[in-house]
């Protein structure tokens, strides 16, 4: 298996997502079945590990820490501030997007405790807070690098430009945003700006948050999975976009894999310095997930791919409209 360069990191090609392990995507696993996986990822080879603050409001955390804790030196352990869950005087915890130093440098040591840990391998920004001077977050994140909390900086969901104005603050080591064959957004401009500056590209949801793997009834989704308030998964919308999944799956039936797989082989083959992080509850599909890291696409197979799902082949958006508002990342039809 060959491990891909993150920063100083040298990680398995395939990362994995932990954040469905406690939030988001309906009833989580129970803590033994989420540990159980934890270890087959490390007996497997997975060697890059992300959670947040925001996941489960600091239960992912405390789960993954002291699950990884004694492989600690064998992982690169990812985790993120800048949004995170606050309770109000009602008892009921909401999701807050905060910048300013004083919140990032209080979420790192919260998450720091969580995880058990002395040192965070790589602090991402999870949100930018565009009340906040990027240069003022990003500044107050290299102090916590040159305290020993943090080894290397990330941000996630932001723009080309907003990422140089970063790295021109601090060095940013990787860049994680949502890439898929139903998510191009990254192909606009914020890939090749990581390829030049030398930034790992993380790309979180690579099997488009179950589309290009098992997901074929939305109506049967959690009342609370997330998909639910994304337009691309209205059933409307949905009906459509599997539709175009026939090239895909006579590809996979081809290649003797999943489509699934097909879909992180193809995303590795887009760069070197393209990291997938794809997230599972399913034993099965982590180590075929990771197993896609040997598929080998021709250049015909990587031509119908992108052919047959793309920017103008998929309908809907991937967020609605308040969800767009908070990130930063350069969008399709619109000035970049």
């Amino acid at each position: 298996m060959t491990h891909r360069p993150l920063g100083a990191f040298q990680v398995s090609p395939i990362g994995l997502g932990c954040m469905n392990l406690s939030h988001a995507y309906g009833a989580p696993p129970s803590a033994e079945q989420a540990r159980a996986l934890l270890q087959q990822a490390l007996d497997e080879g997975y060697t890059l590990f992300d959670t947040a603050a925001l996941y489960g409001f600091g239960a992912n955390e405390l789960l993954v820490g002291p699950s990884l804790k004694p492989f600690r030196q064998r992982i690169t352990l990812c985790s993120k501030g800048g949004m995170a869950g606050m309770t109000g005087a009602d008892g009921q915890t909401t999701r807050v997007i905060d910048g300013r130093p004083e919140a990032l440098r209080r979420n790192c040591e919260d998450s720091l405790r969580r995880l058990g840990t002395d040192v965070i391998d790589l602090y991402y920004l999870h949100r930018w807070d565009k009340r906040v001077p990027i240069e003022e977050s990003v500044g107050e994140m290299s102090r916590l690098v040159a305290e020993g909390k943090v080894r290397a900086l990330g941000l996630s969901e932001v723009s080309a430009t907003t990422l140089r104005r970063a790295h021109a603050v601090h060095p940013i080591a990787a860049l994680q945003s949502e890439y898929s064959l139903w998510t191009r957004n990254p192909e606009i401009a914020v890939l090749q700006t990581c390829r030049e500056l030398g930034v790992a590209f993380v790309a979180f949801s690579p099997v488009a948050r179950g589309f290009l793997g098992s997901l074929t009834d939305v109506s049967k989704l959690d009342a609370k999975d997330i998909r639910r308030s994304m337009p691309r998964f209205a059933p409307v919308h949905y009906a459509a976009n599997l539709g175009l999944l026939a090239p895909v799956q006579a590809l996979a039936a081809e290649l003797g894999c999943t489509v699934a797989q097909v879909a992180l082989a193809w995303l590795l083959h887009q760069g070197k310095h393209i990291i997938p992080i794809p997230g599972t509850t399913h034993p099965q599909h982590l180590s075929d997930n990771l197993a896609a890291s040997r598929i080998a696409l021709s250049e015909a197979h990587l031509a119908c791919l992108a052919a047959a799902i793309n920017q103008h082949t998929v309908q809907g958006t991937r967020y609605n409209s308040a969800t767009q508002a908070e990130i930063d990342t350069e969008e399709f039809g619109a000035a970049t």
